[in-house]
């Protein structure tokens, strides 16, 4: 039997994809805001710059289709049991950020990894 065939609430399978979904559309929006910060160095605290630096609307969009997508979710689920899908962008932002920006992590940062995401599973899993 599957894990999320072992969930207690019963919820759609668009539910599900979107409580998983929207850390991920956040993660890549984190990305987006670095780059947008990376482009601010040197020009201290441009607001007009930030406001119309395409890494910054683009992550702002992403985060505010996230925000759309977050209240279906809780339109059908719990927020007790939704909310901690939310700890997957501490798993998926360093995941990307090593993908894409180059960055690194330690064995340790990967152990505490493991350890959200099994904090998620013995959360949601009967």
């Amino acid at each position: 039997m599957s894990a999320a065939a072992t969930i207690t609430a019963p919820m759609s399978a668009s539910v599900w994809v979107m409580m998983v979904g929207v850390p991920v559309v956040i993660a890549f929006g984190q990305l987006l805001f670095k780059r947008a910060g990376e482009a601010m160095d040197g020009r201290g605290f441009d607001l007009f710059a930030l406001a119309t630096n395409p890494s910054f609307l683009l992550g702002s969009a992403l985060y505010g289709a996230a925000t759309f997508a977050w209240v279906f979710v809780l339109k059908s689920a719990p927020l007790t049991k939704a909310y901690t899908f939310m700890a997957l962008t501490y798993v998926m932002v360093p995941l990307l950020a090593v993908v894409f920006l180059g960055e690194t992590v330690t064995p340790r940062f990967l152990l505490g990894m493991t350890a959200i995401l099994g904090g998620i599973l013995i959360i949601n899993v009967q």
